[in-house]
C-alpha cells in the first residue's frame, strides 16, 4: 500500500476514534455517562436500519388506490399495517370506533345566468399517472358538508375570513341569500363555512386559487408539481376535534349519540370545486371595485358581484340511510421492561382524500420504517425500558377523529403515564427541514436531529437545517408551536401531553387531491426516499431516547424561557383594553418555574453523574415531572371551548389552522371583559406555580 494511502487510512481511523469518543464524552440529560454512550450506540444503529427502498415499496403499496375513511380500500390499508408489524414480531391491536361520518352521494353545480352551463367536478385522470384512473372512491366532497339544493346569485368573498366579510360589509354587499365562493387559504375551510353560514347565504364553494398552489406559482401537474385547472382540494368543514355525534367520549358500539340537531357541524352545501370550475362563476361576475389585495391568479379582473352570476347547487349525502361507519386505529407494541405504564408513542394518520403519498401515506410510511428499524433492535435484545407504541389513525381529515377517540377511551391511563407523542404529518415530500412542539422536547428534538446525517450529504439534518434557515449563529432555527390541525391535538391540547413533530417538505399543489399520488412522491416530491427514510431514523431515535431515559429528558428551563418570551405580547395586548400588565403575577410565576427548572437539571446532572439513582428516587422524580404540563391544564377547560384543557397553546377559534398562545386569557381580553382577563391571568399564573412545584418535588426526590 502506498504511504499517502495509509496516512490516509490512519487518518481517517483516527479521525473516527475521535468521533466515538466525543460521542461518548457528549453529555445526554437522563442518562448516566455510561447509559448514554450504550444510547447514542444504540441510536445509531436503530438509524442505520431504515431502508429509502423499503420505504419507497410500502409508499406504492399504500397509496395504490384512494383510501377514505369508511371504505373497503381503508380497510385493505388496516390489513396492510398490522401485516406487516405482525411480521416484524410485534404485539398488535386494533381498535374500531364506530362514527358518524355521512358520506356525499350526490354533489352538482350549474351555472344558471346570465347562461346555462352544467360544470363537470370530477378532476378527471392523468395518462401518466395510473393511480388517477382508480380513483372510484375519490369522491368530489367536503366531509360533513350540509346537504340540500339552492339557487341564487353569486358574491365573491376572498378568503371568506371574518375581517373579508367585514370590508363586504362596508361596502354594503351581502351573501344573505347568496351562494358564496370562498377562495382556499388563510383559514381553515370549516371555519369559511362556519362564517359565511353565520351571515345567511345558502350555499359556499370553495376553490383552489392558481395564486395559492396552481400556475402562477409553477409548471402544473403532470409537468411540475403545482395544481392543474381539474385539482380540487377536499376536506372537513367541521371545527370540532372528534366524533361530533359522542362530543367528549369515545364512540365505541353502542354509546350513546346526540341528535344531528345538536351536533356541530355544518347545515348549508359547502362544494369543494377546481379553479376552472370557478372561473366559470367568477369570470362573469360585476359589482363594486376590488378591495385591496382580492385579486387572485386567474386570468381576468375579478369582482364581488352579485350579479349577473347565479348558480344552482345540489349536494345529498347518505346521512338518513348510512351515516354511521366504522374506522379503525392501528397499534403496534413494544412493552418496556421496568416502566411499562409509561408511554412513548409515535403516530401518523392512514386515511386520505384520494391515494394520500403525501398526504399522509409518508407519514405512515415513517412510522412503520421507525417500528421495522426498531424491532432489529428488539430482537438483538435491545428492549426499550418504557413501553413504545407505533400508531396509525383513522379519519384524521374528517376531524381528527380517530386519535380524538383514542384519546378519549384511553385518557386515564395516558394521562398517567403519557411520557410524549411524536406526530408524523406529511413528513417527506423534499428536502426543505421544519420542526416543531412542545418547548420541552425542542432540545431533545434538535439532539436527535443533529447526530441523523441528512440525505442531502451536507451534514447532519440539524446542520442542515441551521443553513436552510439562514440561522445565525448562537440561535437556533425557529420551530412551530402547537396549535391544532393534525393528530398531536387531542394529546397536547386535551391531556397536556409534550408532543413533537418534523418533516421534510417540498412545493406542490396536490394536497387533498386525486393526484396526491405514488406518481407525483416520485417526480416531484421525494424522489429518492431517503427523506421518509430519515424521518423514520429521527422518529426511531426519540422514541429510544424518550423510552430509555433514568430520568425524562424534558428541557423545562426552555420551556420557561420560551413562555417569559409570550408575555410582552400579552402585555401589549393587555395595555391596548387599558388593562393591567401580565408580569406582577404571570411573568412571575413563570420566572419562578425557570428558577426551579435550572435546579432540577442541576440536581438531576448531579445525581446521574454518581451513578444510576435508586429506584425508588428515579420513580418519584418521573412522576413529579410527568406532572409539570399537566398542571398547565384544566379540567373544565378554555370557557369557550371545554374539549381544550390546555392552558399554553390552542387552535384560533376563528382560523382553525393558526395558534394562539394562553389561550385563556386571550380569549378572555377579546371580549373585552377586564374582570374575566384578571381572573384568567391569575389562574393561569397558579398553574405555572403549581408546574414549579411539580419541579421541586422533582428535584427533592433526586437530592
Amino acid at each position: 500500500m502506498p504511504r499517502s494511502a495509509v496516512r490516509s487510512t490512519v487518518a481517517a481511523l483516527a479521525a473516527l476514534v475521535a468521533a466515538h469518543a466525543a460521542a461518548q464524552a457528549e453529555p445526554t440529560p437522563g442518562y448516566t455517562a455510561a447509559a448514554a454512550a450504550q444510547e447514542r450506540a444504540l441510536e445509531r444503529a436503530v438509524a442505520s436500519h431504515t431502508s429509502a427502498d423499503t420505504a419507497r415499496a410500502r409508499s406504492r403499496a399504500l397509496s395504490s388506490e384512494t383510501h377514505i375513511s369508511g371504505t373497503p380500500a381503508q380497510a385493505r390499508t388496516r390489513d396492510l399495517v398490522i401485516q406487516a408489524m405482525k411480521g416484524w414480531g410485534m404485539e398488535t391491536e386494533v381498535r374500531e370506533y364506530v362514527i358518524w361520518l355521512p358520506f356525499t352521494t350526490r354533489m352538482q353545480v350549474w351555472r344558471t345566468a346570465p347562461d346555462t352551463l352544467a360544470l363537470d367536478l370530477a378532476e378527471g385522470p392523468v395518462p401518466v399517472d395510473t393511480t388517477s384512473w382508480n380513483g372510484t372512491e375519490a369522491v368530489i366532497a367536503n366531509g360533513y358538508s350540509g346537504t340540500g339544493e339552492v339557487s341564487a346569485p353569486v358574491v365573491y368573498v376572498n378568503y371568506g375570513l371574518i375581517e373579508d366579510y367585514a370590508q363586504l360589509d362596508s361596502m354594503g354587499v351581502s351573501v344573505k341569500g347568496k351562494i358564496a365562493v370562498a377562495r382556499y387559504g388563510r383559514s381553515f375551510r370549516g371555519i369559511k363555512a362556519r362564517e359565511a353560514e353565520k351571515r345567511g347565504a345558502l350555499a359556499l364553494i370553495i376553490y383552489s386559487d392558481p395564486a395559492e398552489d396552481g400556475f402562477t406559482r409553477g409548471d402544473v401537474y403532470p409537468t411540475g408539481p403545482m395544481r392543474p385547472s381539474q385539482g380540487v382540494q377536499r376536506g372537513s368543514v367541521m371545527n370540532a376535534d372528534g366524533d361530533p355525534s359522542t362530543p367528549g367520549y369515545p364512540s365505541k358500539e353502542g354509546a350513546a349519540r346526540i341528535p344531528l340537531s345538536k351536533m356541530d357541524v355544518p347545515r348549508i352545501p359547502v362544494v369543494p370545486m377546481s379553479y376552472g370550475n370557478a372561473s366559470a362563476l367568477l369570470r362573469g361576475l360585476r359589482g363594486a371595485d376590488l378591495p385591496q389585495g382580492w385579486q387572485g391568479g386567474l386570468p381576468f379582473r375579478y369582482h364581488t358581484g352579485p350579479g349577473p352570476v347565479a348558480a344552482h347547487v345540489i349536494v345529498r349525502s347518505d346521512t338518513a340511510t348510512a351515516a354511521y361507519k366504522r374506522i379503525w386505529d392501528t397499534f403496534g407494541i413494544v412493552r418496556g421492561t421496568e416502566l411499562p405504564d409509561q408511554i412513548v408513542m409515535v403516530g401518523g394518520h392512514r386515511d386520505a382524500w384520494g391515494p394520500g403519498a403525501n398526504d399522509n401515506v409518508s407519514g405512515t410510511v415513517s412510522v412503520l420504517e421507525a417500528a421495522r428499524a426498531t424491532m432489529l433492535e428488539v430482537k438483538a435484545g435491545h428492549r426499550p425500558k418504557r413501553t413504545i407504541i407505533f400508531a396509525t389513525w383513522d379519519a384524521e381529515e374528517w376531524g381528527l377523529i380517530g386519535s380524538t377517540e383514542y384519546v378519549e377511551d384511553d385518557s386515564l391511563r395516558l394521562q398517567k403515564g403519557g411520557v410524549a407523542y411524536l406526530n408524523q404529518d406529511t413528513p417527506a415530500s423534499g428536502p426543505h427541514i421544519g420542526a416543531g412542539g412542545s418547548p420541552s422536547l425542542r432540545p431533545l428534538l434538535r439532539d436527535v436531529m443533529a447526530h441523523v446525517p441528512d440525505p442531502s450529504g451536507g451534514g447532519s439534518v440539524y446542520a442542515v437545517w441551521r443553513t436552510q434557515s439562514h440561522t445565525p449563529a448562537g440561535n437556533e432555527p425557529a420551530m412551530g408551536n402547537p396549535g391544532g390541525g393534525s393528530d398531536f391535538a387531542p394529546f397536547n391540547n386535551h391531556l397536556g401531553i409534550p408532543i413533537a413533530e418534523w418533516g421534510f417538505g417540498n412545493p406542490g399543489g396536490v394536497y387533498h387531491s386525486l393526484y396526491d399520488s405514488y406518481h407525483w412522491m416520485a417526480t416531484f416530491g421525494d424522489t429518492s426516499y431517503r427523506y421518509h427514510a430519515t424521518a423514520a431514523a429521527i422518529g426511531a431515535a426519540m422514541m429510544l431516547r424518550l423510552a430509555n431515559a433514568d430520568i425524562l429528558p424534558y428541557d423545562y428551563a426552555e420551556f420557561a424561557r420560551t413562555m417569559r418570551g409570550y408575555v410582552p405580547a400579552l402585555d401589549s395586548a393587555l395595555a391596548k383594553r387599558g388593562m393591567p400588565h401580565a408580569d406582577s403575577a404571570l411573568d412571575g410565576a413563570i420566572a419562578r418555574m425557570e428558577a426551579a427548572a435550572g435546579s432540577f437539571a442541576a440536581a438531576r446532572d448531579a445525581a446521574l453523574a454518581k451513578g444510576p439513582p435508586a429506584k425508588a428516587a428515579a420513580a418519584r422524580a418521573n412522576a413529579a415531572l410527568l406532572a409539570v404540563e399537566r398542571a398547565l391544564t384544566r379540567t373544565q377547560g378554555l370557557r369557550t371551548r371545554p374539549w381544550f384543557r390546555s392552558l399554553i397553546y390552542a387552535a384560533d377559534e376563528d382560523n382553525g389552522y393558526a395558534n394562539i398562545v394562553f389561550p385563556s386569557v386571550r380569549e378572555a381580553l377579546k371580549t373585552g371583559d377586564t374582570a374575566l382577563t384578571a381572573s384568567e391571568l391569575a389562574d393561569l399564573a397558579a398553574r405555572f406555580t403549581a408546574a414549579a412545584k411539580a419541579l421541586d418535588d422533582a428535584t427533592a426526590a433526586l437530592k
